[in-house]
């Protein structure tokens, strides 16, 4: 077992999985200590990388495409602070941080767990029920069902139709984008039959983000909705057969034609042809009479 305790945070190591805890000072971030305990299978990584500095160094996991319903709603969007699979590690740690790289490298390699991409969800996303409250509005979801109700910030397009419910099965697709310098961030919802373009600030399927502390929260909301969608590797196949349910039969094929010399006329037509050739001298009598004679068996 490998081990190492920061104040940012305790990574635990026993072979099969790695527990990653956030510490409890201050400066670890709000999102890191919602989201709590997190228990990461070895098949769930890709790999792990330590990297020094001069007063502090970082440990970094990399997960496996497709693993962390979190990583997807994010878009890989999650800043420093906010990314749970980072630890901020101590200069005096530094050679701790060195062996615990090398234990997990070893167990990737005795396991030969491959790098690539996963088809199926290796971490359970964020528990339910969870309610967050940023932006203009309120996002809950219970694991059935989003609901979105309306902060007096909304505009009007949005507070006037009053709260939302958007059940889980209507929902396609769902995205966390943090704000970025002037430009706000959102929560958005993507709802089958209903796709919307307009902004985020109008959309009545979007909470818009102001770059404020509660704001990297909403990212909790859309991984727990992204670990009950398909898995992003198995909605082409999804969609397939959704598409060949609702595209009418295919209409069968026509018979082959029948060949031209099978034809009656064109045996009639073929009978007048040698003649002319037989009474121009093209054709001796022999050959005439043979190549009748096969024409009129295949009438």
């Amino acid at each position: 077992m490998a081990e190492i305790i920061q104040k940012d945070g305790t990574w635990v190591f026993d072979g099969d999985a790695l527990r990653l805890t956030p510490g409890r000072d201050k400066n670890v971030s709000l999102l890191r200590r919602e989201l709590g305990e997190l228990l990461v299978p070895l098949a769930a990584l890709a790999g792990i990388s330590f990297e020094q500095g001069k007063k502090s160094g970082r440990l970094k996991l990399r997960l496996r495409d497709g693993a962390d319903p979190l990583l997807h709603a994010t878009g890989g969007r999650l800043t420093e602070p906010h990314d749970p699979y980072q630890l901020l590690v101590e200069s005096d740690r530094y050679g701790v941080a060195e062996y615990f790289v090398e234990e997990v490298r070893n167990a990737l390699l005795l396991d030969q767990v491959p790098s690539g991409p996963v088809d199926a969800y290796l971490l359970p996303g964020p528990s339910v029920p969870l309610s967050v409250s940023a932006g203009d509005g309120i996002a809950s979801f219970d694991g059935e069902r989003v609901r979105l109700e309306w902060k007096w910030q909304a505009e009007d397009a949005k507070s006037a139709a009053g709260p939302r419910t958007l059940p889980l099965a209507d929902i396609t697709a769902v995205q966390w984008q943090p704000s970025v310098g002037l430009e706000n961030g959102h929560l958005r919802f993507t709802v089958r039959a209903a796709p919307s373009k307009v902004p985020p600030k109008y959309d009545p399927n979007a909470v818009e983000l102001w770059g404020f502390k509660k704001d990297p929260l909403m990212a909790l909301v859309a991984a727990a909705v992204q670990a009950r969608l398909p898995h992003p590797a198995a909605r082409p196949a999804l969609e397939d057969a959704r598409a060949a349910e609702d595209s009418p039969a295919p209409a069968p094929a026509p018979a082959p034609a029948p060949a031209a010399e099978d034809d009656h006329d064109a045996l009639l037509r073929r009978l007048r042809e040698l003649g002319e050739l037989h009474r121009s001298g093209v054709l001796t009598d022999e050959e005439f009479a043979l190549a009748k004679q096969a024409v009129l068996k295949r009438m």
